[in-house]
């Protein structure tokens, strides 16, 4: 019987055959942890009387969730992490780096055919270059920092195929939350998704990324694309270390394969307080909103920045609205400074903010006031998700965002397109 990528990435990281169901203890090629669950893995480490790790090169933390730091006892757990990182030569992204997520891709840590955790649940992104990516608790982060290995069960995949093309105005956004509207928030738990289809293949390596990063938002472990040579041309520009690319079989088993025709989407919105609470952006514009954040590990790239840039050259953001962007990375950063999308952002009356997680999170830099309406590109629109429960969050396209930051209002994006 043929195999999914999932079991076959699984059967070369444990040496032994493998299917879906099975428990393997595998190898671990890449491990991340972030300012807000490394600390904990490090006490854990400690507490594992853990006295090395199992290959420094192996292994990054990334300050980006409070980032600059906003009070003093997180300033502390920073510190921890970077004593941490000292004495064991482990490398650490600091304050301004950028998001996690975005950089264990653009910086070539993982791979094509990796088999990667990280303490965040989006680590599930890294599955559009075609590696097996899953987020796994702060305990599990210090056993594999000790051992190099952990304990899975082999997922069942859920084949998903993306026909036809994207109509102007419809972004890969839009068709991930289309499908957790379609799937519900729980409808991949425990599997694996494997992305197929035309659209996939017509899409920028940069927006797969999006849709392989909200697999977690519908249950999965992990979101996985067959890279294409469109990937690997990409990853060929950025990888420090040699790879060998996974394919599904033709004869694989899947537990159920999914196939949407895109060609007569339109913007989709997920409304309070479920990522699969979708509606078409017809279904709720003109609904006021107070603030917008366009960033996040889901699209804060150069090609969302581009995006927003694009629709609010010229205009101006209304004068009841909040507009933050905070751009994925420092090199995404400096791109808009070249490419003269951060000066339409400020010119339009936006503010930027340091490249990393905080208005997402809700830890600083945008915590929206009582009863606000916030509309964001981020993955999650849970109760206090932003930093107030009193706040309600919808989540749409940078395109949908940046349109309803003129207006005021959610607001379709396709009248601002050319």
């Amino acid at each position: 019987m043929g195999k999914t990528m999932a079991e076959k990435i699984f059967e070369l990281k444990s040496g032994k055959a493998v299917q879906a169901g099975d428990l393997v203890i595998a190898s671990i090629d890449f491990a991340m942890g972030q300012d807000g669950t490394t600390p904990l893995a490090i006490r854990s480490f400690q507490e594992m009387e853990g006295k090395k790790v199992f290959d420094p090169q192996r292994i990054a933390f990334v300050i980006d969730h409070n980032a600059p730091s906003p009070l003093e006892s997180v300033s502390r757990l920073h510190d921890l992490m970077r004593e941490f990182a000292r004495t064991f030569g482990i490398r650490v992204f600091d304050v301004g780096w950028g998001v996690c997520h975005e950089l264990m891709v653009a910086q070539g840590l993982v791979v094509p055919g990796d088999l990667v955790v990280g303490a965040d649940s989006h680590t599930c992104t890294y599955g559009a270059i075609g590696a097996f990516s899953t987020g796994i608790g702060s305990t599990e982060l210090a056993a594999v920092m000790i051992s190099g290995k952990l304990w899975f069960k082999v997922p069942e995949t859920i084949k998903v195929i993306f026909t036809g093309h994207l109509p102007k105005g419809v972004y890969s956004k839009d068709l991930i939350l289309y499908l957790a509207g379609k799937m519900g928030a729980d409808g991949a738990t425990y599997k694996a998704l494997e992305f197929h289809g035309p659209v996939i293949e017509q899409l920028e390596v940069e927006e797969r990324f999006t849709i392989s990063n909200m697999a977690v938002e519908v249950g999965a472990k992990a979101g996985l694309m067959p890279p294409d040579e469109k990937a690997l041309a990409w990853v060929k520009q950025r990888a420090q270390r040699p790879f060998e690319p996974v394919y599904p079989d033709d004869s694989a088993k899947y537990a159920e394969t999914i196939e949407i025709d895109c060609s007569q989407l339109v913007p989709q919105v997920a409304l309070p307080h479920r990522v699969d609470n979708v509606k078409p952006v017809n279904e709720v514009e003109g609904l006021p909103v107070q603030e917008v954040f366009i960033g996040t590990c889901t699209n804060g790239r150069a090609v969302d920045i581009q995006v927003a840039a694009s629709i609010l050259k010229g205009r101006k953001v209304h004068p009841e609205v909040r507009l933050i962007v905070a751009p994925a990375s420092r090199e995404i950063l400096m791109q808009a400074i070249r490419e003269g999308w951060a000066e339409t952002i400020v010119e339009a009356g936006g503010t930027l903010v340091t490249p990393g997680c905080g208005p997402c999170v809700g830890t600083h830099q945008g915590v929206p006031g009582d009863g606000w309406n916030v509309i964001s590109t981020a993955n999650r629109n849970f109760k206090g998700r932003m930093g107030n429960n009193k706040a309600f969050i919808y989540l749409a396209s940078p395109a949908t965002c940046a349109a309803s930051a003129i207006e005021g209002k959610i607001t379709d994006p396709r009248k601002y397109l050319r």
